[in-house]
């Protein structure tokens, strides 16, 4: 199947025609504008630095329904410890950037470009992208970050660097966003961890 190539409009093609494995498009930017319509569409840019943009639309895609989270019976006793302080929005640039540099760090590669901080960074502004920070004795220990649209959050990437922080933090972001009707996270791929 064709990947489709982007100019400065403000169009994505139809989600079907992604091929096999979710790719659907490359080039574009990454405004405000595109990186919102792209997530309306079930869109959303996966890239390394020095690649060209690439929007993705796997089919399937892991999606969260927030009734469905099941807790451990291990991280409810962590829960119930409270060694963990929660917050939202608090230092989104500093997950984000926490989020890339784990992964680098565990030598898996990241899509979490400088530009792609900047944007997402940006989106928070305008109050579309969000994060949860878990902290230990003023640390910053785990959290997680995405964008919100509708009753939806576009859950983009997690890191720990504690035990469990990360799963901290998702316990938390579906507390918040089940107290203002979401309805599902949307995971976009499998993982282990959050299977």
């Amino acid at each position: 199947m064709p990947v489709y190539r982007l100019t400065e409009q403000l169009l994505f093609p139809p989600v079907h025609l992604a091929n096999p494995d979710g790719l659907l498009a490359v080039g574009g930017d990454l405004s405000p504008e595109r990186l919102l319509l792209a997530y309306k569409l079930g869109i959303f840019p996966w890239y390394t630095s020095g690649s060209p943009i690439l929007w993705w639309s796997p089919d399937p895609r892991m999606v969260l329904f927030l009734g469905d989270l099941r807790i451990s019976r291990n991280l409810k006793k962590v829960l119930r410890k409270k060694q963990f302080d929660l917050s939202v929005n608090r230092s989104f640039r500093e997950v984000i950037r926490a989020c890339a540099l784990t992964r680098l760090e565990k030598e898996e590669g990241t899509w979490i470009t400088p530009k792609m901080v900047e944007a997402y960074c940006q989106l928070n502004k305008m109050g579309y992208a969000h994060s949860i920070e878990v902290w230990h004795m003023s640390q910053l220990v785990g959290g997680c970050y995405g964008i919100a649209l509708g009753h939806c959050f576009f859950g983009e990437s997690m890191f720990s660097i504690m035990d469990n922080a990360s799963k901290v933090a998702l316990v938390h972001l579906v507390e918040v966003l089940n107290g203002l009707d979401f309805l599902l996270i949307d995971c976009q791929v499998p993982s282990d961890h959050l299977e």
